[in-house]
């Protein structure tokens, strides 16, 4: 309740400052378009799809300015722009506009971090993480969680009542034991701790909804009230982390897990930055709150990709057919033992993967806040600092000038041949420069993993696939009541 009251004094205070603002946009030329943040609390959809409409219905404007919260924000286009704020001149443009509290321990990861050499520090440590070396290490880990997975769903008859939730599981799970290892004496990896906590924190919810909402139309007020994004799971979360820790300190044994890269920090001491001097302690919570950080990144988009991915060969048969005999021929060529370079002749798979991703983007629009004033190339507007740029990915994805047919799931797009001619940074299911997702390889690996076990073992019940609108939420962009039905290939 206390939340409703809030926002509903914000939104009298915007009122009143959009009144004095309204010509923000104008004056610089540029079209405005009504706030976004109203839109997206009174409505029941993604604010990619609210993006997106404003994308469409300003088609020949190359900017559409609006308002997000207080803040101006200001859409973009073209791929031209698109590039300098993403990479060409990342200096002015790193910061990504979210507002979290300075005590919320778990927000202190490279996800949420605005501070550029804090970011820039903790970003390094960690992508030795993500090499393919590390990867291929690792895959032992994601390969037996997608060989539970299988066993998990034949034993849920009603699985189809709810499949997002069990591609939710699965990688909850996938993500929990790539931090902390399987245990000998797990019987099987989808029984996680982590599931619940994983859901309340990326499902939207009137709650999540509406402190990212005061926090965008008030910093100060959701600062004040010492609210926090996370705050509700830190001592479980940390102080699993701290037991870990612990624990394995003593054992001599590599497990190739993200606790085993967390000892190493540990050892090494403090984390320090040669070019700048800056210095971060490697503390448990420090550690924790990265690792939290696979969770909030890793979990719900990839079950988003999995789940939409399915959703659409269940309705073009003629891509399952040929998905499952590019499947069953790798199976077939490796006698059921899996590696990582099997994953790899996936090659169909990895189209169909991109081309999901494509069509229903897991992030349906970016954001960077300006840090110094600079100037937009393409229409040579200028850009102030503390303006939000907007790339609404969603939209992006969808526009047939880069992608003809948008609304056709077609894999061809991916091809080898093909993919060169895709417009450079027109498609960004991972953003781009250098804030791209840092987990994007190992969220291809246990993705195809999942995709390509469950496959083995089932086929899809052909189904229209026509979504109206998608799920209310603040990033993503799903469509988590939507089901298919899974028919046993034994």
């Amino acid at each position: 309740m206390l939340f409703v009251v809030l926002i509903l004094i914000c939104l009298l205070a915007a009122l009143i400052y959009f009144k004095y603002q309204s010509e923000y946009w104008k004056n610089r030329g540029i079209v405005q378009a009504p706030v976004v943040l109203f839109k997206f609390i009174w409505s029941k959809r993604s604010i990619a799809e609210i993006y997106k409409d404003i994308y469409d219905d300003y088609h020949k404007e190359s900017y559409v300015g609006t308002f997000l919260g207080l803040k101006p924000a200001l859409i973009i286009k073209n791929v031209q722009d698109i590039q300098v704020v993403m990479q060409g001149n990342f200096e002015n443009f790193h910061n990504r506009g979210i507002i979290t509290n300075p005590n919320d321990l778990l927000s202190d990861n490279v996800l949420f971090i605005e501070d550029y050499r804090r970011w820039k520090l903790l970003r390094h440590k960690l992508s030795p993480v993500f090499t393919s070396m590390k990867i291929k290490s690792m895959f032992y880990i994601m390969e037996r969680c997608a060989r539970d997975f299988v066993k998990f769903v034949n034993n849920k008859p009603d699985v189809s009542e709810n499949t997002f939730n069990a591609l939710y599981t699965y990688t909850t799970a996938s993500i929990a034991a790539s931090i902390f290892g399987i245990d000998t004496h797990t019987e099987n990896t989808m029984n996680s701790p982590f599931l619940k906590m994983t859901r309340e924190t990326t499902e939207p919810s009137l709650a999540n909804n509406a402190k990212f909402s005061l926090a965008s139309l008030s910093p100060t007020l959701f600062n004040f009230f010492n609210l926090k994004q996370f705050g509700k799971y830190e001592d479980f979360f940390i102080g699993i982390v701290k037991n870990v820790l612990k624990n394995r300190r003593n054992e001599e044994q590599k497990r190739n897990d993200f606790v085993d890269t967390c000892l190493e920090l540990q050892k090494q001491g403090t984390m320090r930055d040669p070019a700048t001097g800056y210095e971060i302690e490697a503390s448990d919570e420090i550690l924790a709150a990265q690792a939290f950080f696979f969770f909030v990144a890793g979990t719900d988009t990839s079950a988003t990709v999995m789940h939409f991915a399915l959703l659409e060969l269940a309705a073009n048969q003629d891509i399952l057919k040929r998905l499952h005999n590019e499947i069953d021929k790798v199976f077939e060529e490796c006698n059921e033992q899996l590696t990582y370079e099997d994953i790899d002749k996936l090659e169909y798979l990895d189209m169909v993967m991109s081309e999901t991703m494509r069509k229903y983007p897991p992030i349906g629009a970016i954001q960077r806040c300006c840090t110094k004033s600079t100037v937009l190339p393409f229409g040579q507007v200028p850009v102030h600092t503390r303006d939000v740029i907007v790339i609404p990915v969603f939209a992006l994805h969808r526009d047939e000038r880069y992608f003809p047919n948008p609304n056709k799931f077609d894999p061809e797009r991916f091809a080898p041949e093909n993919v060169s001619k895709i417009v450079k940074f027109s498609y960004l299911p991972f953003g781009e420069g250098n804030r791209m997702c840092i987990g994007t390889r190992l969220a291809r690996v246990q993705v195809k993993s999942g995709l390509a076990w469950l496959l083995r073992r089932f086929t899809l019940k052909e189904h229209k696939y026509e979504p109206e609108s998608f799920d209310p939420s603040f990033f993503s962009l799903k469509d988590s009541k939507a089901n298919f039905e899974l028919i046993s290939r034994n």
